[in-house]
């Protein structure tokens, strides 16, 4: 059965719109402390509509049953809704449907990516594989920017294999120093590997710069994609990346699932990370013969309800119109941006207003720790993210151990963004600060 939607295909978004937006949302209307509800913490993870939970309630209701292992109805049917979903998820990024693996998250994405190449590096995969591998001399670069779930699994890679681990220092705003990029991506470099949009900073990367740089030396690219997809149109074949990494949960999909996108030619050529069963075509006490990809990067009992919630999830985003969305929240987002900079007291992160900026602000308090920002902000019903939001290296170069961060998504409103405001001056004068 199809989703029914309350709002027009693809009008822009108003203040009307996302109150009729919002009703598909009934945890918004909750509230907490004795205050309504303002959830400004999507950046970690984003509600969920009843389209969505609906999705996946009727899948279990209907045609629950292992994919892709029976010849039954409901193993059909099921196999269908899974295949199906996997072709959304890539007309959403503009994709081809063998590029797309599913993964519990975007982090298990990067790790399978990383576990690959050191699988390449070893030998395994054969001749189709060895362009891949990596060893003494060669350079993995990435930036300061980055979610420790880009910056860890490198680590490893390099240990395992023994190149270099590089990255690409930030500004004293948080934004990447493209000039350093230049003399930092050279001949070494095999590996170039950075966020869409920062989590923290709220900046939007130029990836055909960054990707430009990449091809001049030949190395292959990844982009995490998790703060973009949600937020801003994406066509991956577009801003030719290799590889792409994103996460359901912070669109409007179910936790527990995620993808990693990679070109095809590179996905039939990398051995898989994990083995077993659904990804072989023959397996004898010796060896085994995988399937071709994605498939054999699938193995094990698949997230069949969560990929098709998902799906649904982008159907409903598509609804909408991700031009539209941006537009909105990059309002949202400068909103927020000028006010937080009016304040007191108040250091924010990334572009300053009137720059171009994703739905998000972080920012440091001075004389108040964000815990204890975030709680002050929690009596009155606003939830927000407080501490490194998985960036330590960039709190680091900005001389701060933690932030705070208010972000935005398609069901806030400007006077949700005028309360957390009037709340947040209201902060240092509480703890003492007169100014």
């Amino acid at each position: 059965m199809a989703a029914t939607y309350r709002t027009p295909a693809g009008a822009s978004l108003t203040e009307a719109l996302v109150q009729e937006i919002r009703q598909d949302f009934p945890l918004l209307a909750q509230e907490v402390n004795g205050h309504p509800l303002a959830y400004l913490d999507s950046g970690a993870t984003s509600q969920n509509p009843l389209q969505v939970l609906d999705a996946e309630r009727n899948f279990y209701l209907g045609a629950n049953s292992a994919v892709h292992r029976g010849a039954h109805t409901l193993a059909v049917e099921a196999t269908e809704a899974f295949e199906e979903a996997r072709r959304t998820l890539a007309g959403f990024i503009g994709a081809r449907e063998e590029e797309i693996v599913w993964t519990s998250n975007a982090t298990e994405a990067v790790n399978l990516l990383t576990y690959s190449l050191g699988n390449a590096s070893q030998g395994l995969g054969g001749p189709q594989a060895a362009p891949y591998a990596l060893g003494p001399g060669d350079e993995i670069v990435t930036t300061e920017q980055e979610h420790h779930a880009n910056i860890i699994p490198w680590q490893v890679l390099a240990a395992r294999t023994g190149a270099t681990l590089r990255y690409i220092p930030v500004t004293d705003q948080g934004l990447i120093d493209y000039e350093a990029a230049q003399n930092i991506i050279g001949e070494s470099t095999r590996i170039l590997a950075f966020t869409h949009v920062s989590n923290v900073a709220g900046s939007i990367t130029d990836v055909d710069y960054l990707v430009s740089l990449a091809r001049k030396v030949g190395a292959l690219t990844l982009l995490d994609a998790c703060q973009s997809a949600p937020h801003l149109p994406l066509d991956l074949a577009q801003l030719d990346v290799d590889f792409a990494v994103l996460s359901a949960h912070k669109m409007l999909g179910p936790t527990g699932i995620g993808a990693l996108y990679g070109k095809a030619q590179h996905l039939d050529a990398l051995p898989p990370f994990l083995t077993g069963g659904s990804m072989i075509t023959k397996v004898t006490m010796t060896e085994a013969q995988w399937m071709p990809a994605p498939t054999k990067f699938e193995a094990g009992t698949q997230r069949v309800s969560q990929a098709v919630a998902w799906a649904e999830a982008i159907r409903y985003l598509d609804h909408l119109g991700m031009e539209n969305v941006q537009a909105w929240e990059a309002q949202l987002g400068q909103q927020l941006a000028a006010g937080i900079q009016e304040i007191p007291g108040a250091r924010l992160i990334g572009p300053a207003p009137g720059q171009e900026r994703a739905g998000l602000a972080a920012f440091h308090l001075e004389g108040v720790h964000p815990h204890d920002v975030g709680q002050f902000l929690d009596q009155t019903g606003l939830a927000v993210r407080v501490g490194h939001h998985c960036a330590q290296p960039l709190h680091r170069a900005l001389g701060i151990t933690a932030s705070t961060r208010a972000s935005s998504y398609i069901y806030n409103t400007p006077a949700e963004i005028d309360r957390f405001l009037q709340e947040l001056a209201k902060v240092r004068p509480y703890f003492g600060y007169s100014s």
